[in-house]
């Protein structure tokens, strides 16, 4: 292929590229620097016959010249980024000097807001991930080896988490386990504590989203993993069945390797989706109890008060997080590329 020929075949995707991701990107990181104008106060003397009083009042068209003089606001550098409700510089090292152990500082740590948010993106994102792929791993090995007349059956089954909308499978999660739903009813028969609630505990809601983020994207890594199986050497199996391989052996040392490259791709992903996790806090109503960093710039975006350089600064602190878990991958797949 000529180097006109493949610019004619990438202009495109690389315009589209510049346009929705590169500019954007550079808007946030712009607006994360600056900071909304303060109102303008003047100090206004109102004097009667009797006496003379001082109070104090908004000049709104000092206000408005400054706003059309600076559009972008006032600059600010990286104040944002180190005050209390993002990385909180201060109050960390005041935590670090006043905890009385490693214990201590990581309580302390968890009620600020932002590490708070970060602690459950983590926990999702280390749980979910995983447990999704080998979910969806274990689901195709089942589905491939059962006979074919039942497949057709099985895929439909097994796909029914990506068919249903997710809000409408949050939302029968949820009723599930409210305290009249099945799950809730049996939690507290199980337990013996009537005043037993999966939504008033932080830990059984945390559970509760993590078990849902794994029923919900498994199906994902089914399909790939599907996919895949279909490719696998028959000629490699059938000499490892002749030669007296049990089946376990032959999953481990022939179909997953044959299989290493698509989970590598399905991590990729499911690291950066899960990273981003929003839509199950809000279907299930869990912003008191979990809050993501994508829950936290919806916070800052939502209500009467829009703090977009609040929310711009989140922003680039998750897409620098997802460039840190993605960084081991992407250099070991640099490498191999570079030695080929």
């Amino acid at each position: 292929m000529t180097h006109k020929t493949f610019l004619q075949f990438f202009l495109p995707t690389a315009t589209a590229m510049f346009l929705f991701i590169a500019l954007p990107i550079v808007s946030v990181v712009t607006q994360s620097l600056y900071a909304p104008h303060r109102q303008v106060i003047v100090e206004v003397e109102n004097c009667t016959p009797f006496a003379c009083t001082k109070s104090t009042t908004i000049d709104q068209a000092a206000t408005q010249a400054l706003r059309e003089a600076q559009p972008l606001g006032r600059y600010v550098g990286l104040d944002i980024y180190l005050d209390r409700s993002h990385l909180a510089a201060e109050e960390i090292a005041r935590l670090f000097s006043q905890s009385a152990g490693p214990g201590d500082f990581v309580r302390r740590l968890l009620n600020l807001p932002f590490y708070r948010a970060l602690a459950f993106t983590l926990t999702y994102m280390a749980l979910v991930t995983p447990l999704s792929i080998l979910l969806g791993f274990f689901v195709a090995l089942g589905v491939n080896a059962i006979p074919r007349l039942l497949r057709g059956p099985a895929i439909f089954v097994s796909l029914l988490p990506m068919i249903v909308t997710p809000l409408i499978g949050a939302l029968i999660l949820f009723w599930m386990v409210d305290s009249r739903g099945i799950i809730g009813t049996a939690m507290i028969w199980l337990a013996e504590d009537p005043n037993l609630s999966l939504k008033a505990s932080s830990v059984l809601t945390w559970i509760m989203l993590i078990v849902y983020g794994i029923w919900s994207t498994s199906p994902f890594a089914f399909v790939i993993y599907y996919a895949g199986l279909q490719t696998v050497p028959q000629d490699t199996l059938e000499s490892a069945m002749i030669d007296g391989a049990s089946r376990w052996s032959r999953i481990r040392y022939v179909v997953l390797p044959h299989l290493l490259p698509l989970t590598v791709f399905m991590a990729l992903i499911k690291i950066m989706d899960n990273f981003r996790v929003f839509e199950p806090i809000v279907s299930f109503n869990a912003g008191a109890h979990a809050q993501s960093l994508s829950y936290f710039i919806y916070a800052d975006l939502s209500g009467e008060t829009r703090l977009l350089s609040s929310a711009a600064a989140t922003s680039v602190l998750t897409i620098l997080g997802v460039l840190v878990l993605l960084s081991p991958v992407l250099v070991r797949t640099w490498r191999q590329f570079g030695k080929a």
